[in-house]
């Protein structure tokens, strides 16, 4: 009696999820994928494959290069235009308008550090640009201006005989197109003497500290006398606080610096009732780094000298955001704020400064970022808000702070953005979501890739539309292995991948792997990511829906309903539409290793009695390929491999098309 043939079983994947490495390839869902590249698992049935970079060309169709290796990347809206913006290994930076197809320079060689720069929006008139060492400066899409304001104006005589407050006049800005400062002054009541001096626009372009002078708006008065200082926010400059104001100084002191490997610095002393009340420096300095032999003297006639403490500012600026109508900028733990309304001044009553003292901060603060009606303070393992500002009745300022993660944050400034109602970031570890107190991580199907993150290199992140969902995209150097090199002695990939999430599903893209700096650009209500390709060269991604792309999409290694049985497997089958009869490759896995390559193509084909095929000819002699036309193809071939797992590595270079459902045949063979 002849023996029954086995019984056939199938296994259709269509319901597709995400990436998961966190798991072996045979432990996770059946609708995972151990691998899932340049392939966007949208839903049940749909597979799209994204698409690749562009060149962005100018105006003359010529590929859009800059001149030097970037370090640091990001963009901005002046006016209608929108701009991507590099700033480069040599101090230079420059820039690419995206509505005019043209680049133009920001700043010339030696301009800025060479590394450590970073920028925010101001309305949409300017950027504010910060630079480590060298403070603050703003472009206005044609000017770049040292900020380099003035900090105070302090009163070095009130005068007499005035019956009308005098006019301030403040010398122009040193750089062309900065902006005047301006001041104003009121008098001592009951007295004909000036009591006080306000600044009313603190300016740019200031290089050298201005000069200020008080005259008579009515012929009444005079000797009023003031002083301003200067303010840049670099390092390497020296500040002097009074520790005691001494006594008996019918003059004021004469201050002198000395020592302390810079140059520079001046300073002015203010006295009131023979005390030295103030100290102005007129002029911070530069280049100082040495408080053990930097020296402060102040020489005068006196009863009691007064005591004065310097300090030397060398602790680079981290960051700087823009909320509640003002500019603030991190340094160390230390968040400064300007003036309400102005993103110069850093001296008005309104205007101040915040040292967080909280045990939760170790280290200094890495990034601040604007969203949600909150300024997020990122430490390397803390997160602060502030919120709720208020100027009071007198003109100070009050906020809220609140600690809202003593445990989770991140160094890494440039993976740090707002997705929707919640703010993401990558650290180490992980990519987390904070939604207003609560951090969840997000990231625990990328937990096989992260140990293969080089962290020495860019990490940057932002969002994106593809297949109109807005995603958010992580882009980092990738040393791990992909489908692509789990052959016996491949090497690691060693290259850069963007980690794209939506929906709760992760997929990998590859747009090209020396892509090393991104930044997303909102043009025309489209969110849109640039990179530059070896830190000079401008793309963008996911723009070209015609060219090749290679994708990759390996699913789990499915028990089949049975994980004690072992499989044959018979036949496969890969349904797509969309793929023009293109051909993809595809091996039959199992836990035990790969099946041959399995090179199919939808198309026709002849083949004689002795298995040969014959070839089509047109009427012009020339072999051609008949191709399915209809846009549903369905790719299939018989198997050759066994396991008590079974799964597909499918491989294409295709533009454009959409899996639709991977299929299975296979019997149930032995038990263990």
């Amino acid at each position: 009696m002849a023996a029954a043939e086995q019984k056939k079983s199938y296994q259709v994947i269509k319901n597709f999820r995400g990436l998961d490495t966190k798991a072996n390839r045979t432990a996770i869902d059946e609708n995972e994928f151990s691998w899932i590249e340049n392939a966007q698992p949208i839903g049940f049935g749909n597979i799209k494959i994204v698409a690749g970079p562009d060149a962005v060309l100018n105006s003359t169709n010529v590929a859009v290069t800059f001149a030097n290796t970037a370090t640091y990347m990001s963009n901005a809206n002046i006016g209608l235009n929108d701009y991507v913006v590099s700033f480069e290994n040599d101090g230079s930076a420059e820039y690419y308008n995206i509505q005019t197809k043209t680049k133009g320079t920001i700043a010339t060689a030696g301009t800025f550090s060479n590394v450590g720069v970073t920028i925010t929006q101001w309305k949409n008139e300017r950027i504010l640009i910060l630079d480590p060492n060298k403070g603050l400066y703003s472009w206005d899409g044609t000017d770049l201006l040292n900020i380099g304001s003035v900090g105070v104006i302090a009163l070095t005589n009130k005068g007499s005989g005035y019956t009308a407050a005098p006019l301030v006049t403040i010398t122009a800005p040193n750089q062309t197109n900065g902006i005047q400062a301006t001041a104003s002054t009121s008098l001592t009541p009951g007295a004909n003497t000036v009591g006080s001096i306000f600044l009313t626009n603190a300016g740019t372009g200031y290089t050298s500290t201005p000069t200020v002078t008080l005259t008579s708006t009515d012929g009444n008065g005079s000797g009023a006398t003031a002083v301003a200082g200067l303010l840049t926010f670099a390092t390497g400059t020296v500040t002097i606080t009074i520790t005691d104001g001494g006594a008996g100084y019918t003059s004021a002191p004469t201050i002198s610096i000395t020592g302390g490997g810079g140059s520079g610095a001046n300073a002015t002393a203010i006295i009131s009732g023979n005390t030295v009340i103030e100290v102005v420096m007129t002029n911070p300095g530069s280049g100082y780094s040495n408080i053990a032999n930097l020296v402060v003297t102040a020489t005068g006639t006196n009863t009691k000298p007064v005591v004065l403490q310097a300090t030397i500012n060398n602790t680079p600026n981290t960051s700087i955001a823009t909320f509640s109508g003002r500019a603030w900028i991190a340094q160390g733990r230390t968040v400064f704020y300007s003036a309400a309304g102005s993103y110069s001044d850093y001296t008005s009553v309104s205007a101040g400064a915040v040292t967080l003292t909280d045990s939760t901060l170790h280290g200094n603060i890495q990034y601040l970022l604007t969203a949600n009606d909150f300024l997020y303070i990122f430490g390397d393992d803390s997160i602060n808000v502030f919120s709720n500002v208020q100027v009071q009745t007198n003109g100070t300022t009050l906020f809220t702070n609140t600690n809202v993660s003593a445990s989770i944050g991140s160094k890494r400034p440039n993976a740090i953005f707002p997705y929707f109602r919640s703010v993401l970031f990558l650290n180490d570890y992980g990519i987390y979501a904070l939604v207003g107190s609560t951090t969840s991580k997000i990231s625990d199907s990328l937990d096989g890739i992260f140990p293969f993150i080089d962290f020495t290199k860019p990490v940057y992140g932002g969002q994106v539309l593809l297949n109109n969902i807005l995603c958010v995209a992580f882009n980092f150097y990738y040393t791990g292995y992909g489908p692509y090199t789990q052959a016996s002695g491949a090497s690691p990939y060693n290259g850069y991948i963007q980690a794209v999430f939506f929906e709760k599903k992760w997929f990998i893209t590859n747009q090209g792997n020396t892509i090393n700096y991104i930044t997303s650009v909102p043009v025309g209500g489209k969110v849109t990511i640039y990179g530059l390709t070896n830190g000079k060269n401008l793309n963008q991604f996911y723009s070209n829906v015609s060219a090749n792309i290679t994708s990759y999409v390996q699913t789990s290694l499915l028990p089949m309903g049975d994980p004690i049985r072992t499989k044959q497997a018979l036949k496969f089958g890969v349904e797509a539409t969309g793929a023009a009869g293109s051909p993809i490759n595809v091996t039959v896995d199992s836990e035990y290793g790969s099946s041959p390559i399995y090179t199919l193509i939808d198309q026709a084909i002849w083949v004689n009695n002795s298995g040969l095929t014959v070839q089509w000819q047109n009427n012009s002699t020339n072999i051609v390929a008949w191709i399915f036309t209809a846009g549903y193809y369905l790719y299939k071939s018989d198997a050759q491999q066994w396991g008590k797992y079974l799964g597909l590595t499918v491989k294409s270079q295709a533009p454009a098309f959409t899996y639709n459902t991977l299929e299975f045949e296979h019997e149930l063979r032995t038990r263990f």
